[in-house]
């Protein structure tokens, strides 16, 4: 089996000291371009599974090399289909969108332009609304900024795009998985949340009673998080697991929460089968991920590596109550 692998390149997370997502090598994050003008800044691309015909979110992350991030305000992306694999084109001109940025579940918001910030003070990435491609293959993003400190950027980054998603995607039923939760006799505390190996309890129980089959079976909204907080490579998983569970809080009568973990036993790399039916791709794995079910049992939304808590909350809204 692959180890997973990091969205934004073990160079950058070196240089800037920046948590990232966890990611697929298909269809997902994009490769570092040199940047124009000598620019100390590169970006990548930090979305995961992207694929034609369907608005989707597009983000981005911008890293120095002085161990800085751009943070706060927002960006401009203008996109470009480059061909294929197989056979490059000349940059054709795609949609473009206005990014706002989304920090790290924990960490400020911010306010005023872009800026770079150390990543003990704030981190993050900047993500544009509604994006679709109508082509599969290979694309561009042009990143213009400008950033406080370090004047107008204009920074290139490549990704690809599916003809179809490889992971479960809006409009699709959600697969009726039997996870674990603490009720589960035949699974080790660690399998059933990671953190739960050092401490000896589930750090959130109310995150670990409800089974997504058990959730689609009696038509119940459920919010459901994929990561593995513990041995994910990034830092995102927990802050993201931390997020549901508080609008856990908020929202117990909206919908139900679930935490699936990664790994069954980490140490041998063996996967927990409902990770494995979700987030487990090609011999590769990514994480973290949150799916939103409506009570039809249909997946409304997704969201990979980072998100903002609030947009979340907004669609939990949209839900009647519970009985």
């Amino acid at each position: 089996m692959k180890r997973l692998r990091l969205l934004f390149t073990a160079s950058l997370l070196s240089l800037a000291a920046l948590a990232s997502a966890c990611a697929s090598s298909g269809g997902g994050g994009g490769s570092v371009e040199p940047t124009p003008s000598g620019s100390n800044i590169a970006a990548e691309v930090a979305s995961i599974d992207l694929y034609v015909g369907s608005p989707q979110r597009f983000l981005v992350g911008m890293l120095s090399a002085d161990r800085r991030v751009v943070t706060f305000g927002k960006v401009h992306f203008a996109f470009a289909y480059t061909g294929t694999a197989e056979a490059a084109t000349a940059p054709q001109p795609g949609p473009e969108a206005d990014a706002a940025y989304v920090p790290t579940p924990g960490t400020p918001s911010g306010s005023g332009g872009p800026r770079l910030s150390l990543p003990s003070d704030a981190r993050g990435v900047y993500q544009a609304e509604g994006v679709t491609f109508d082509r599969a293959g290979i694309w561009q993003v042009t990143i213009t900024a400008d950033v406080q400190g370090a004047g107008p950027q204009s920074l290139l980054a490549n990704f690809a795009v599916g003809e179809q998603p490889s992971y479960p995607a809006p409009g699709q039923r959600a697969l009726p998985t039997d996870n674990h939760t603490i009720h589960s006799k035949d699974a080790p505390l660690g399998a059933i949340d990671s953190r739960a190996e050092t401490t000896g309890k589930i750090p959130d129980p109310g995150l670990h009673e409800w089974t997504i089959a058990k959730a689609v079976a009696e038509g119940r909204p459920a919010l459901v998080v994929f990561a593995t907080p513990v041995y994910c490579i990034s830092q995102f998983c927990g802050p993201v697991t931390n997020a549901v569970e508080a609008l856990s809080k908020r929202y117990a009568d909206r919908a139900v929460f679930i935490h699936i973990e990664i790994w069954r036993d980490y140490q041998n790399q063996m996967v927990n089968k409902a990770a494995a039916e979700w987030v487990y791709r090609n011999n590769d794995l990514t994480e973290p991920w949150v799916f939103l079910i409506g009570p039809s049992g249909t997946i409304l939304d997704r969201w990979g590596s980072l998100w903002d808590p609030k947009e979340v909350a907004r669609e939990l809204r949209q839900f009647p109550k519970m009985p």
